[in-house]
């Protein structure tokens, strides 16, 4: 698949590379056409880069790595409506200002929720917001059971991305559909839970897994 990465740091930078090796054609796409993380990847993984309207033109599937807080001005600078895309937002919208860690968005809304009102015409899914980004591509580094969450409307889109969750290596058993994209509220909120575990045991090598 044509797929265009937004955002040039360790999330998207893994999730490009892993998209690569596992077959698809990415862009890397960056605020600015000549970012040298975004071309340095490119010409280290066989991608591509360019800036955001580079990476969203053509995209068959958009991946919004960017920090919440600002997701929707990189959209607005990709310049597209996004028509039948699948956008996969893996985005957490984490506030520091305030001296202590809170979330950007107000309990009722979420960042997948504020893109597919923005962009109507897209298929907006969240999922792999609550790991570490090397979990997310690998989840065998982590032992044992456990669990990435898919959110969205659009059944069809949440097959697209389960599928590149397969090809990532998450087992079928091991995703798990928690519903529409207003689910994405429960999975933005639970990053704070998230951080303060990994500052309780000092490492990213972990996820969450629902025994049941």
């Amino acid at each position: 698949m044509r797929v265009g990465v937004l955002g040039t740091g360790p999330v998207g930078r893994a999730i490009g590379t892993r998209l690569v090796e596992t077959g698809h054609a990415v862009t890397m796409g960056s605020r600015e056409p000549d970012n040298p993380t975004a071309a340095e990847w490119a010409a280290g993984h066989g991608g591509a880069a360019g800036d955001f309207a580079a990476a969203a033109k053509d995209a068959e599937v958009v991946v919004n790595a960017t920090g919440g807080g600002v997701s929707l001005a990189a959209f607005e600078r990709a310049g597209s409506d996004l028509a039948g895309v699948v956008v996969l937002d893996v985005s957490n919208a984490l506030d520091f200002s305030g001296g202590s860690l809170t979330l950007g968005v107000p309990q009722d809304d979420s960042v997948a929720e504020r893109l597919q009102r923005a962009y109507p015409a897209a298929r907006v899914v969240k999922a792999l917001n609550t790991m570490n980004a090397d979990v997310m591509v690998h989840p065998e580094l982590v032992p044992g059971p456990h669990e990435v969450f898919v959110a969205a409307d659009d059944e069809d889109a949440k097959a697209v991305v389960t599928g590149l969750l397969r090809g990532f290596g998450w087992p079928a058993e091991s995703i798990l559909d928690v519903g529409g994209l207003t689910a994405a509220r429960g999975l933005e909120a639970g990053v704070l839970f998230w951080v303060t575990l990994r500052l309780a045991i000092g490492t990213n090598r972990f996820n969450f897994h629902l025994a049941r």
